[in-house]
């Protein structure tokens, strides 16, 4: 039981979690990031088609990098952290 009481004194005596961006940013960087994947989604579906996707395909993952991005912190703004 000693090991237990030891890690237990240990846990008490560590600061507690600070994250690196500070919760009130979060709606704001949820809200840039939502609206620039929809601004890229939407410029992505009015660039002409062609045979080869040389531009279509980096805007698509940059809009799916953003989007997901944003939904973390658009989860973490409502208290649901993930």
């Amino acid at each position: 039981m000693s090991e237990y009481e030891s890690v237990q004194a240990l846990h008490h005596s560590l600061p507690p979690f600070q994250p690196l961006i500070s919760v009130e940013l979060l709606p704001y960087i949820a809200l840039i990031l939502l609206a620039s994947t929809f601004v890229l989604a939407f410029y992505s579906s009015t660039i002409p088609k062609t045979t080869i996707p040389g531009k279509e395909v980096p805007l698509a993952v940059i809009a799916s990098v953003l989007g997901g991005f944003g939904v973390v912190a658009l989860f973490c703004t409502v208290g649901v952290y993930v």
